[in-house]
């Protein structure tokens, strides 16, 4: 747990530190794609999505890298709005995870191909509250629907994988709604482009962006959709 009074300087460099742990996590597959998926509207411009899969930096990085989202955003899901900050999060009582909103174009990847590169590897949606080194509440994996429709799709799709029984037990995946998202503080956003070297990226996230590109090969870009590029842009 990290000091309430710690700078956001200090913060990150704790950060640094505290996530440089071997990650322990199963290799990646691609699992079959959802048998039912949300169609989108004829004059939809954009959709956001947002999941919880452990340490939003690798997330983040995946989505980043996914043809079509135009937007990922590391932050918090889960809590409330006074909580939703890193060092409170860390304690693992917030009722928040780390999570990320994905903006995309419907007409270019849907819902249910975002929700199968989710589980295919961004992260291992067996695992209950932890992913790999890291462990609590705040690294569960969640699907937090924006609506009824994408909480729909996102149930049917969990129960089409353990009726297969395609990760060979059951996934720990939850599907909460109503669950405002909260951006993440600012040295969080981008952070697997702006750290690659860091042992921890090395470790746990580099893995998951070179399986997005073997595995999905179709919906893998090179350069990533950053945070700090869209601000510029609006």
């Amino acid at each position: 747990m990290k000091s309430l009074a710690f700078t956001a300087a200090t913060l990150a460099a704790a950060a640094l530190v505290w996530h440089a742990v071997p990650s322990s996590a199963e290799p990646a597959r691609r699992v079959p794609a959802p048998t039912a998926d949300l169609v989108a509207p004829p004059a939809a411009r954009t959709e956001t999505a947002v999941f919880a899969g452990g340490c939003f930096w690798g997330v983040q990085g995946v989505f980043q890298r996914v043809q079509g989202v135009s937007n990922a955003v590391s932050g918090y899901a889960g809590g409330d709005a006074k909580t939703a900050k890193y060092d409170e999060v860390g304690s693992g009582r917030t009722g928040h995870a780390e999570s990320v909103r994905i903006t995309y174009d419907p007409k270019q990847i849907s819902y249910g191909k975002l929700l199968q590169i989710y589980f295919s590897v961004a992260h291992d949606p067996t695992e209950l509250n932890r992913q790999g080194p890291d462990t609590g509440t705040q690294y569960r994996s969640t699907v937090f629907a924006e609506n009824a429709e994408q909480a729909r799709i996102a149930k049917a799709y969990i129960a089409q994988l353990n009726q297969a029984k395609t990760f060979g037990k059951p996934l720990a995946t939850t599907i909460e709604t109503g669950k405002p998202f909260y951006a993440a503080e600012d040295y969080h956003q981008d952070f697997l482009t702006k750290h690659p070297d860091h042992g921890y990226i090395v470790v746990n996230d580099w893995p998951k962006i070179d399986d997005l590109k073997k595995l999905f090969p179709e919906s893998y870009r090179s350069a990533p959709a950053l945070v700090s590029a869209a601000a510029k842009a609006g």
